[in-house]
């Protein structure tokens, strides 16, 4: 049998042992990932340090946190944190974890408070990062400062547009420098209107693969029709609508791992794209948003809002699907082999209570944990990770669609691979070291 892709003994010879999991010699049109990198506890050891203890991370969405007091308890990739708007209106991001003997102080998801008290001793914090309280504070004796014990922050804390990041590594470059190109596409979601605000709730499931696999997965227009086709039948059946392949679509590489997908999509928008899903009684409503995204933008860019459809990947873990709506998605990694997903809906503040509901019908549809998309995404990325098991054998997951085009600077498609191999280059960059 011919074999298609070349064997490991045909990789150049790497100078690090990660190196020689990502084999990308693009002039022979060659793109590769060994399938090592999906499976390896040391793999997922070396990310941790490599990737998560240094890149900014999404911690939550400044929309959250309405009033002040208000506090969520979030954990980012393993980490446990209190994102809290404090008395005086700041935000904040403070470790979960008591100064005294680092016990959980926040240990609900959610709450409004002045001050938290740790359940083991009763040590009491203000929302501004205080110690206020304690009990049998003269038993420390004359010498003791409770402003030595503050509650501490990671080391980077910033905004942008309403997304709230933090980062661990106190060298890294700040926010809007790391984010780079993808600030674009991030303005594209936050101006849909004056302000946005994430919806109650939340979902937060479990896949039994890699974290770099439902990453590869959120940016790839190649599987939408053949994996997705009972959701495509759907819609045909309820609207008349159909995914046309040959509709314009764009793969872009925003550099630093960043990447982002473009398509014209069938489905209806609530920022201004109406449809007979979104219901004939808020017709009006969707052209007046479209007539309001002209005055401020002008007709290019309000089309660009409007109209265009996109997936974006804030490297390592952070996706922003804005489809049929608008879901944050964070994919953490819990170990090689298995990943937890959470996601929000973001929208419109004070759209109409039916357009409301339809934004979430038609997350919940599509995007939702039950829905008709999320279930087949998350098979598919457990059928892989079961079939890593001949990894051995068969060591090679291929890449390389569209490379030709990359390599000769020819636009690329979101059915063509760029958007991943973007991703795996900063991987291999960072791990690499």
């Amino acid at each position: 049998m011919t074999q298609i892709m070349p064997s490991p003994a045909d990789a150049p010879t790497p100078a690090n042992e990660f190196a020689s999991m990502v084999d990308d010699r693009i002039e022979e049109g060659f793109f590769q990932v060994d399938r090592r990198s999906l499976v390896d506890e040391s793999v997922f050891e070396a990310e941790r340090r490599a990737i998560f203890d240094k890149c900014w991370l999404y911690v939550g969405h400044e929309s959250e946190l309405p009033n002040n007091g208000d506090y969520l308890a979030r954990e980012v990739v393993g980490r446990p944190l209190i994102f809290w708007r404090d008395v005086s209106g700041e935000l904040q991001v403070y470790l979960n974890s008591c100064r005294h003997r680092g016990a959980l102080l926040c240990r609900v998801p959610e709450g409004n408070a002045k001050g938290l008290s740790c359940f083991y001793h009763a040590w009491t914090y203000s929302s501004t990062g205080e110690l206020s309280a304690l009990p049998d504070e003269a038993g420390y004796g004359a010498e003791f400062d409770r402003t030595r014990f503050s509650l501490l922050s990671p080391p980077k804390v910033d905004v942008y547009r309403g997304f709230v990041f933090c980062c661990f590594d106190p060298d890294a470059v700040d926010l809007p420098t790391y984010l780079g190109q993808a600030r674009e596409y991030i303005d594209l979601v936050a101006d849909q209107s004056p302000e946005m605000e994430v919806v109650d709730g939340m979902h937060e499931y479990s896949m039994a693969a890699n974290w770099k696999l439902f990453v590869e997965n959120s940016l790839d227009g190649y599987h939408l029709l053949p994996l997705h086709r009972t959701y495509f039948d759907y819609l045909k059946e309820a609207e008349g609508s159909f995914l046309d392949p040959r509709k314009a679509t764009e793969a872009e590489a925003l550099g630093g791992g960043h990447a982002v997908i473009t398509v014209e999509g069938p489905w209806a928008r609530p920022v201004a794209r109406w449809t007979p899903a979104m219901g004939e009684e808020n017709k009006a409503w969707i052209d007046d948003q479209r007539k309001d995204l002209e005055q401020r933008f002008g007709p290019e860019r309000s089309r660009r809002i409007a109209e265009t459809d996109r997936n974006l990947l804030v490297f390592p873990n952070l996706v922003i699907n804005d489809i049929m709506g608008i879901v944050i998605r964070t994919i953490t990694p819990t170990s090689a082999g298995q990943t937890r997903i959470a996601q929000w809906s973001l929208a419109t503040k004070g759209e109409p209570e039916d357009v409301r509901a339809r934004r979430l019908d038609s997350y919940i549809t599509f995007q939702g944990p039950g829905g008709l998309a999320t279930p087949d995404d998350m098979e598919a990325c457990e059928s892989c990770q079961i079939g890593f098991q001949t990894a051995t054998e068969a060591p090679w997951s291929d890449i390389s669609r569209g490379i030709e085009k990359e390599r000769s600077g020819e636009p690329l498609a979101a059915s063509d691979e760029i958007q991943q191999r973007t991703f795996w280059r900063h991987w291999r960059d960072l791990v690499e070291g």
